[in-house]
């Protein structure tokens, strides 16, 4: 990637809070890919996702099909001038929308989702602390259901998941979580590609009106000064946060370490943080 393609991206970033790398999945493979998914999903999902969708928390411990690719030198390059050196990988879920899902909630992605036991409280400032991504499995179109997002809603310091609830001076009129809000749209792409987003970006689920499944992956990148512990079963984070205070939060099962072991050479320091 050129230094002129690399800024354009970062100004996307900055202006819209999302991007779309193109091809960073090969054609061939990632129809390979999208089954082995799948066919892991059908295994390991989870039973309180939403009706109709997929979903399997730390799926890299079930099936590793697509991890060569995470170390991809482009994206990397970019997380790395948003997140600074060192950046991890915090979470990497399975999301399958299936024919007939319901259109999901606006929100913004952990650690700004101020439905979390681990959230920073609204108004949070105007940072770049996490990187959703979106790995487009199925191509992401607008009939099944491509991923809704609020282009620029990044630089707000409160998200619809702050409705009802005391957001502190971010006062701004915050929409129902579930109504329509000008500007949104869908995020389309060709299989292989990637969606990058601001985890602060405001995005929903939209529902698949076609036949097939749409696959995804789900895979955000953290830098090394997070704390993800909130988010580990039987962490000490998690026991005072969550159970002790009967919250919830996300669950991201540790990396086993034969897992591990197996990995790239390149993304191994990607997951280093999180083995069992």
């Amino acid at each position: 990637m050129s230094s002129t393609e690399l800024e354009s991206l970062l100004f996307q970033m900055r202006v819209r809070g999302f991007c779309v790398l193109e091809n960073v999945i090969p054609a061939d493979r990632c129809a390979v890919i999208r089954e082995s998914v799948t066919a892991t999903v059908k295994r390991h999902r989870t039973a309180d996702a939403p009706r109709h969708v997929g979903f399997t928390p730390s799926v890299i411990n079930h099936d590793a099909s697509f991890a060569e690719y995470l170390g991809d030198e482009t994206l990397l390059g970019l997380i790395g001038r948003l997140l600074g050196e060192h950046v991890r990988i915090s979470f990497t879920s399975a999301v399958i929308n299936e024919p007939g899902n319901e259109r999901g909630d606006w929100h913004a992605d952990w650690p700004f989702n101020q439905h979390n036991a681990g959230h920073i409280p609204a108004p949070y400032p105007d940072v770049v602390m996490h990187i959703t991504t979106l790995w487009m499995l199925s191509p992401f179109e607008i009939e099944n259901g491509g991923t809704l997002v609020v282009p620029g809603s990044h630089r707000c310091p409160t998200n619809p998941t702050a409705n009802g609830e005391n957001a502190g001076s971010a006062s701004d009129e915050i929409p129902d979580p579930y109504a329509q809000v000008p500007g949104e749209t869908h995020v389309t792409g060709s299989a292989g590609s990637v969606l990058v987003m601001d985890s602060r970006l405001w995005h929903a689920t939209a529902p698949n009106h076609a036949d097939p499944p749409r696959v995804a992956l789900a895979v955000r990148y953290a830098p090394w000064w997070l704390n993800l512990q909130v988010l580990r079963p039987g962490s000490d984070e998690r026991k005072s946060l969550c159970d002790e205070a009967g919250k919830t939060d996300n669950i991201v099962p540790s990396i086993r370490r034969e897992v591990f072991d197996s990995l790239p050479s390149n993304v191994k320091p990607l997951y280093r943080h999180w083995v069992e």
